[in-house]
């Protein structure tokens, strides 16, 4: 130490990103659009209830935010590059991806339709490889730099037989998915993270409460998570802060999963 202070490494101003969150009509997706609202990025919004979209676009605008919402369904691919378009065309080049849309399988293994496997798969994998691909493609060309960030799930790592098999299995690959493309795109300063989140409340938590009881009592702290823990560790992810940060998953999971 030479006796002087510099500034310190960390801010949150987004101002001049743009965003893009799909899954953002319930749970999680609704706060990280939020969030990075709040913080000055322009955000498009997706989903495929448009009537929540709009009405999350309504918040976010009462609290001075720029937004779009953007109809979409993850599960086809014509729709998933065409929304990367479409919010360029209104926003500006988008900087900063949240794949965060996912689904459950809720079902044991042998008892899935092969329909069933194909929806968790193209929603919870193929859509955010595409999804990364297209963003990743349109900063290459425009020479500029990217935040991508992958939702993942403490299901990554652990699975504990409550019928969640191929959830869990898209969700590791999801992993991967974010370290592979980190490595790839590395040279073109597009970080590419994940966000390993345990149980926290949102739509498909409720569902999962409804079917199998109160999980919570079986977790060291015997709680759920609130959205608004996530807060800190998306803004770590997508502002100048992570700079040196790509390839890594987050895991905010209470120590629910830790053995």
């Amino acid at each position: 130490w030479d006796g002087t202070m510099t500034a310190i490494n960390f801010g949150t101003d987004l101002k001049g990103q743009v965003a893009l969150v799909t899954g953002a009509s319930a749970g999680l997706g609704v706060r990280f659009a939020k969030v990075l609202a709040s913080c000055g990025a322009k955000v498009a919004i997706t989903a495929r209830r448009m009537e929540k979209l709009e009405a999350l676009a309504k918040e976010i605008r009462v609290e001075g935010g720029e937004v779009l919402p953007l109809q979409l369904d993850v599960t086809q691919a014509d729709q998933l590059l065409d929304v990367v378009g479409r919010a360029e065309a209104a926003l500006g080049t988008v900087t900063i991806l949240v794949n965060n849309a996912g689904i459950p399988d809720a079902q044991r293994a042998i008892k899935m339709s092969v329909d069933l496997i194909d929806r968790v798969i193209d929603t919870n994998l193929r859509a955010p490889y595409i999804l990364s691909c297209e963003v990743a493609r349109r900063l290459i060309a425009a020479k500029m730099p990217g935040r991508i960030v992958n939702i993942a799930s403490s299901a990554a790592f652990e699975y504990g037989g409550n019928g969640a098999a191929l959830y869990s299995t898209t969700k590791g690959a999801v992993v991967r998915m974010t370290q592979a493309l980190s490595v790839e795109w590395a040279p073109f300063n597009i970080n590419v993270n994940a966000i390993a989140p345990g149980a926290f409340s949102s739509e498909m938590m409720d569902g999962m409460l409804a079917r199998v009881g109160d999980i919570s009592q079986h977790f060291p702290r015997k709680r759920i998570g609130d959205p608004v823990q996530l807060d800190s560790t998306l803004l770590y992810l997508v502002s100048p802060s992570s700079d040196f940060v790509t390839g890594t998953c987050i895991r905010v999971d209470d120590g629910q999963g830790q053995k």
